[in-house]
């Protein structure tokens, strides 16, 4: 039996923020390109699009700031999808890669790696996807969440141990921190911080490739989770393998969001935003306008970051930690931890 259909103005209105927020990132990826030091004319940017080149402007547009838009509009999506994926799942708005641990644990294998190993490049990658699939197996061995429970038991284990091993990741990468000296301490802390500054067309082929692999499976995954958030008893007798959608659910979401922090560096709150954000705008949960939102985060915060003090450059990841914090704070303040919002 086929799903009812909206009437024709409900969808209308439906769609009407989705052309908003694309829009809007197409805005924001023209400004990327063209603002900064120095301004690049739009005509000049169209001639070197086309094929032209341009003594100065070709480097600025095609080698500078073009990549380090695409690695934006890549991350956001990833991190977009990620977020909500564990949202969803785990059935609370408060449930993000940043709040679970899995963040940090791709941030950890990465500083691990370049603290004791002296990784960089594609090394980084394998380490951040590393820590951070080890933190998710830990997390789902300790919270049991490959066992059938009652509906939310296991999601409310899984957030609060979740909660416990980024406490502990957290310690870890202090300690590690405390044992480099000032230089290394450094690189590192810069890329913890989170950042688009070394984006490269290399970067942009990496996570392209990740999200043309794990989209799709995430797409066929979508279906199930609509089913598994009915409870495990009612998915399971419905015929779903409650334990494996669940697990290959996390897999899939560990794994956009590891090799994001990989390429961009932990983005703080980009993945909890943008779930929430979209819901807001569509009135319900919705995949494709959540990994929108995280584009249009990302590139938003590159484009303050970069111009919002004279003379400075911020760290994309400090303008969405800015963002993030207060959104945070007014989700506690408004939610329980029982429920998505839906």
């Amino acid at each position: 039996m086929s799903a009812p259909r909206l009437p024709r103005p409900r969808r209308r209105a439906a769609a009407l923020p989705a052309v908003i927020v694309v829009l809007l990132g197409i805005g924001l990826t023209a400004v990327r390109v063209l603002v900064g030091t120095p301004m690049v004319a739009p005509e000049a940017a169209l001639r070197v699009l086309g094929g032209e080149t341009i003594p100065g402007i070709s480097f600025i547009v095609l080698e500078n700031r073009l990549p380090t838009a695409v690695v934006a509009i890549l991350a956001g999506i990833a991190f977009g999808l990620s977020g909500t994926v564990f949202q969803t799942l785990l059935r609370n708005p408060l449930a993000s890669p940043d709040v679970i641990g899995v963040t940090l644990g791709a941030s950890a294998g990465a500083v691990l790696a370049m603290a004791y190993l002296g990784a960089d490049g594609r090394a980084l990658f394998w380490f951040a996807l590393l820590g951070g699939l080890l933190t998710a197996v830990l997390i789902l061995a300790v919270a049991g969440t490959g066992r059938r429970g009652a509906a939310g038991a296991v999601d409310n284990r899984f957030v609060l141990v979740g909660i416990g091993v980024a406490a502990a990741l957290s310690a870890l990468i202090s300690y590690v921190l405390t044992r480099l000296d000032l230089q290394a301490a450094g690189d590192v802390m810069h890329w913890m911080v989170g950042s688009l500054s070394t984006s490269t067309w290399e970067r942009v082929t990496v996570l392209a490739l990740a999200l043309a692999l794990l989209v799709p499976a995430l797409a066929l995954l979508v279906a199930r989770l609509r089913i598994l958030q009915l409870g495990d008893d009612t998915a399971t007798s419905l015929g779903l393998p409650v334990p494996r959608t669940r697990i290959s659910l996390i897999m899939v979401a560990v794994i956009l969001c590891a090799l994001t922090v990989a390429v961009t560096g932990p983005l703080s709150f980009v993945a909890f935003l943008a779930g929430p954000l979209a819901r807001m705008l569509m009135g319900r949960p919705s995949f494709p306008m959540a990994a929108v939102v995280g584009a249009v985060l990302v590139l938003g915060a590159d484009i303050l970051g970069q111009n919002l003090l004279p003379e400075v450059e911020l760290p994309a990841g400090v303008i969405t930690g800015a963002l993030g914090a207060p959104f945070l704070l007014w989700m506690l303040t408004r939610s329980t931890t029982s429920g998505t919002g839906r």
